[in-house]
């Protein structure tokens, strides 16, 4: 059985319900597809029904981490962010919170910067440390000042407050916010034209979840990775960007915002989204689903179907 006929039996079996959109490219070119419908959120923002097709923009919640990661990369290669080595604290001279002088910007990239940190409650809830950041008077010195739980570069502890100081770094350096300088130097080179990319209530871009793309873009950025960056993305910096540097679990490494397993890489997003990459197989699998908070099946599924596992 081909690749469109897995998909299909999986999706007219009803193994990915909540699946709202499927693009799969081999070797750069779109071979398959597939759209859905349901009710859809923007971040808390119930949407309603949505009958999806290539044009809908959808959240891509934490798989935003990724395209961040990509986009320090660009601007490290312009001499605007300093090198990961560099302090973290270093780029926030109006925070210096004692005991996380050692805290380094690659630190934040590996998601190990040992502080506390709890993504586990409802991303509706402010226990959740995302969002209880969101609702904090500033952002990065509540990232800063969370409480030191352990050695830094030792444990992978997910932590959406590491991107947002990422993000932070970019626009600083940049001189102009972060979804604008992404536009300029990511979006627009991949010719894509149609974006969101949300802001909290203090106007700052949101790093760690905020981005919405049409899954035939969020492939197109796959493909840019999979092909090396083609001088976008310095091509050392994917490669160091693909680097393993944490363990996970057993089979599962982290790189810089990167997920990392069996020689394929992927971003990772709350209710289903995904980006994959997997260059044996010469394909990018984009999927964006709407099972916010619950289960994620409907990925798992669709991924399944497209690898035939």
């Amino acid at each position: 059985m081909g690749l469109t006929e897995r998909v299909d039996a999986a999706l007219d079996a009803g193994r990915a319900p909540g699946m709202h959109g499927l693009v799969v490219l081999r070797d750069g070119q779109v071979v398959l597809e597939r759209y859905g419908a349901g009710p859809d959120h923007r971040l808390d923002e119930p949407l309603g029904h949505v009958v999806f097709d290539r044009d809908t923009l959808h959240d891509l919640r934490s798989v935003s981490k990724s395209v961040v990661g990509l986009v320090y990369g660009i601007a490290l290669r312009e001499g605007l962010v300093p090198e990961v080595g560099a302090p973290l604290l270093a780029s926030f001279p109006e925070c210096s919170p004692a005991g996380r002088e050692h805290l380094t910007i690659e630190h934040a990239l590996t998601m190990t910067l040992g502080l506390e940190w709890n993504e586990d409650a409802p991303y509706t809830s402010a226990a959740n440390s995302e969002i209880a950041m969101e609702l904090a008077p500033d952002r990065h010195r509540y990232v800063l000042e969370r409480p030191v739980v352990e050695e830094a570069g030792k444990r992978w502890h997910y932590c959406g407050g590491a991107s947002a100081l990422i993000g932070e770094i970019i626009t600083r350096g940049a001189g102009r916010p972060l979804a604008e300088y992404a536009a300029d130097r990511l979006f627009g080179p991949l010719g894509i034209t149609r974006y969101e990319w949300s802001r909290g209530d203090d106007g700052v871009t949101r790093a760690a979840s905020g981005l919405r793309l049409r899954p035939v873009d969020l492939a197109a950025i796959g493909q840019l990775v999979l092909d090396g960056g083609r001088d976008i993305v310095p091509r050392s910096w994917i490669e160091e960007t693909l680097r393993p540097r944490v363990v996970l679990d057993a089979g599962t490494r982290y790189g810089y915002q990167w997920y990392l397993h069996d020689g394929r890489a992927q971003a990772i997003g709350n209710g289903g989204q995904r980006l994959l990459i997997a260059p044996d197989d010469r394909l990018v699998v984009a999927v964006t689903a709407g099972e916010y908070d619950r289960e994620q099946s409907s990925a798992e599924a669709a991924l399944d179907a497209v690898l035939g596992r």
